[in-house]
């Protein structure tokens, strides 16, 4: 008994080891000294920014923000780590609902969600709702976040269309909505390691 005992002992020891080193983060965000920039702007510039790419056409009443994110490169980055950008109207915990961004690597950078942004809102209250959310039993996950898959991707630059609220959309598809003001719009990082595990948030901006 007392052998099963030390050998149970030393396997919890050692799963809660592993699980620590899985998510010890390789560096905090105070190596990257990121920072963030977001401005409205008009259809001429957010379409200079991505020239010749297409960027999403705005409409009457329609908003469009051109942000850019920006790190120095780690000196010893973990292979397979990669971030999340994350743009969030504070008054309604909402993401925008379309992204398009490029960076110096556009291959290494896109648009969407996944598992990362629920484990970073479970973690960071000043994150809610950047995570899916349930409605009539399912789960939604209507916003989008930039995804970036290389440390080396630099600076990133992104453009969001804020739509007027259309009282006719279901709970499961509003994202944010037009007006609002640069300072209502959070920007953060999020560092993702290999397996989907959240390493640390920052808050870059508002």
């Amino acid at each position: 008994m007392i052998i099963g005992v030390v050998v149970l002992l030393v396997g919890v020891g050692g799963l809660a080891g592993w699980r620590w080193w899985r998510n010890l983060p390789p560096y905090g965000p105070e190596v990257l000294a990121a920072t963030a920039t977001l401005e409205l702007v008009d259809q001429t510039t957010a379409d200079a920014a991505f020239s010749p790419r297409d960027v999403e056409q705005a409409g009457d009443g329609d908003q469009i923000f051109l942000g850019r994110v920006a790190w120095e490169r780690p000196p010893d980055p973990k292979v397979g780590g990669s971030f999340r950008i994350v743009v969030l109207d504070k008054r309604t915990h909402r993401m925008p609902g379309f992204i398009t961004v490029t960076s110096s690597r556009p291959d290494d950078v896109g648009a969407g969600s996944d598992g990362a942004l629920d484990r970073a809102e479970e973690r960071y209250r000043w994150l809610q709702g950047i995570g899916a959310r349930e409605v009539d039993g399912s789960f939604w996950a209507a916003g989008s976040a930039v995804t970036v898959s290389s440390v080396d991707a630099s600076p990133v630059t992104f453009v969001l269309v804020l739509h007027p609220q259309r009282p006719e959309t279901p709970p499961e598809q509003a994202v944010a909505t037009a007006p609002a003001a640069v300072s209502d719009l959070l920007v953060a990082l999020i560092s993702v390691g290999p397996d989907g595990q959240v390493y640390w948030a920052q808050r870059l901006l508002n």
